[in-house]
């Protein structure tokens, strides 16, 4: 209750609050904010679960709005499930010749900036992953807003890609095997360089060619062999290989030792972000529950 008290002949009243009603009031708020933290993590739980239940592969991939028309995916994402996994007894070198051209025929070649990037799944639907959704609208990075996945069984769930997006799938799946092998980035194109009992090999996962006379040194050396090996096994000139040979040639090339390499940062804020999308509607939920029944039992 307040408490009025009288000082001296100038009838000045001073009115002194009771002890207990700020305390009151600050429990009010941390009741409120409790609710609301309540109602948010029940809503991110519910999102997550309807992910479950959801493809992660857009709809409408069809000839016109992909790169190679018709020639484009040529196996379906079950088969190329299927197909990526690793035969008994099959040697590195055929596993990684194969694999290459299953990641070719499975991926479908989005023109990468020419759609809405919510059209296919460009930019990560709210149902999968909310904090990268959030990265993807909220702020100005380009990687978030046509995002391209690390790990590499998430971007063929999803099955879309450009040259990147191909490479660093190899890379990841060859990693599971023990495989070596490194990201290769040179002017307009992304590869993957192996190294199999002692010799290496330049892949593309995203044309479907593998050079085998050896890595991306011998073919910055020898541009018409990088040439002859693309016609050759594309059945088709001019679709990139002489300006992919020049540029090699004039402009060399990166290495990089893999896709936490390649994309350091994003590679493991994608780790957080599948980690916490979970852990933090739980944590909204159970930390304010603990917090009541806290409070309660002082009462």
């Amino acid at each position: 209750m307040p408490v009025a008290g009288y000082l001296g002949p100038y009838n000045i009243v001073i009115i002194t609050l009771s002890d207990s009603l700020v305390p009151n009031k600050i429990t009010s708020i941390i009741k409120f904010i409790s609710n609301i933290s309540i109602l948010l993590g029940c809503s991110l739980l519910v999102i997550n679960l309807y992910g479950l239940t959801r493809d992660l592969r857009p709809e409408g991939l069809e000839p016109d709005v992909l790169r190679f028309g018709v020639n484009d995916v040529t196996i379906s994402p079950s088969q190329t499930k299927v197909d990526i996994v690793r035969k008994p007894n099959e040697s590195d070198e055929d596993y990684v010749r194969r694999l290459t051209y299953v990641l070719a025929s499975g991926i479908a070649h989005l023109e990468w900036e020419e759609f809405e990037p919510d059209l296919y799944h460009q930019r990560v639907p709210i149902w999968e992953n909310y904090i990268l959704f959030l990265m993807g609208v909220i702020t100005p990075i380009p990687e978030f807003k046509r995002y391209h996945y690390s790990n590499p069984h998430r971007s063929l769930e999803r099955g879309i890609g450009i040259c990147g997006d191909a490479s660093m799938t190899l890379s990841g799946l060859l990693d599971e095997q023990d495989i070596k092998n490194k990201i290769i980035t040179l002017p307009g194109h992304v590869m993957v360089e192996v190294e199999i009992n002692g010799g290496k090999q330049l892949l593309d996962a995203d044309y479907g060619v593998v050079l085998d006379e050896g890595g991306v040194e011998f073919y910055r050396q020898n541009p018409e062999n990088f040439i002859a090996g693309f016609q050759t096994q594309l059945g088709r000139v001019n679709d990139g290989e002489y300006f992919l040979a020049s540029g090699l040639q004039k402009e060399g090339y990166q290495v990089w030792n893999g896709t936490s390499h390649f994309i350091t940062k994003k590679y493991y804020f994608e780790k957080f972000a599948y980690v916490a999308k979970w852990v933090l509607p739980i944590a909204m939920i159970l930390l304010p529950l603990w917090w009541m029944r806290r409070r309660t039992q002082q009462q």
